[in-house]
């Protein structure tokens, strides 16, 4: 079996979530857009990962259920959706014996138009799972983008998917108690806008930041955003800026972990361990256990986020 079907039939064995009847998130990837390892790295991490499966990682995306409805909603479709919707399995979704192509998710919800935030949707389409009318829930840019250019338009043409304006500052109420919220974040602009997503459920409440460029060019503050939420899933590409020799880190701004560290060394304890880093580059030391990285982000307070994990909302 392929290294990736594998870890994800793994993970899924541990996070089966059961007696659970209140709305929670679990965590279906945590690498960049290309995951771990990433194609073409001949770097000892990915050549480690290519031989133990339990260091592979999937590409960013969370999933969020609530088992009073039997309802599920996918933040962010990756290039590896195949291998997280079986992650999901056990966590709500069609019933089996449903005849036709019922949707695998009552809804997506889609950050910006990068490579591993959109791409999975292709397995949504004829030439694959072939749904039926999924709710697509995106800014009018990501939208426009998608429906505007193939072969992303097909699958509106064809009523695969259907594009549920995303209005950032507005809620979506997926229930009486449970909203989603999209914000505006700075970040490569090529094609879409970029949102994160605030989650709230009846008693806690998530953040989803993937990407963002820098926390000193977007106008608000992470800190108030990190204060609303009981989680915090935030963009830890890079470790440091001497991760990529011969790249120039100013084409792909992200906050550096150890910019994120220093920013929030001042915040109370209880707002640091908030913080779980994910969207992880191949090239990032927090992917490798043990590494004194790890050990400074611990230290810090802070977290590693890890495929499979589950959150209360």
């Amino acid at each position: 079996m392929h290294l990736l079907p594998l870890l994800a039939l793994l993970l899924a064995a541990c996070t089966s979530v059961e007696d659970r009847d209140a709305p929670y998130l679990v965590v279906l990837g945590t690498a960049q857009d290309g995951g771990f390892p990433q194609i073409g790295c001949e770097q000892a991490p990915c050549r480690a990962a290519h031989a133990d499966p339990c260091l592979a990682r999937l590409v960013a995306s969370a999933l969020v259920v609530d088992p009073r409805s039997g309802k599920r909603y996918l933040f962010d479709a990756t290039p590896h959706l195949p291998q997280q919707l079986e992650l999901a399995r056990g966590h709500a979704g069609p019933d089996p014996e449903a005849p036709g192509r019922p949707p695998l998710f009552d809804g997506i919800f889609l950050t910006h138009a990068h490579m591993g935030h959109y791409t999975g949707l292709m397995h949504l389409g004829r030439e694959s799972y072939a749904t039926e009318n999924t709710p697509l829930y995106a800014t009018e840019k990501m939208g426009a983008f998608l429906t505007g250019h193939g072969p992303w338009s097909l699958l509106f043409h064809a009523g695969h998917l259907e594009h549920v304006p995303l209005v950032p500052g507005e809620p979506v109420r997926l229930a009486q108690d449970l909203t989603v919220t999209a914000f505006l974040v700075p970040h490569r602009p090529e094609f879409s806008d970029t949102v994160g997503f605030l989650i709230e459920g009846p008693e806690r409440a998530a953040l989803f930041l993937p990407d963002i460029d820098k926390w000193e060019r977007w106008d608000e503050r992470i800190e108030d955003w990190i204060a609303r939420a009981d989680v915090a899933l935030l963009d830890g590409t890079f470790f440091d800026e001497d991760e990529l020799p011969g790249r120039d880190m100013d084409g792909i701004p992200h906050p550096f972990i150890v910019e994120s560290l220093a920013r929030f060394a001042d915040l109370p304890a209880e707002e640091r361990d908030k913080v779980r880093f994910f969207h992880l580059n191949h090239s990032n030391p927090l992917l490798v256990p043990g590494t004194p990285a790890r050990e400074r982000v611990h230290a810090a307070g802070m977290h590693v986020a890890n495929d499979g994990e589950v959150h209360d909302l």
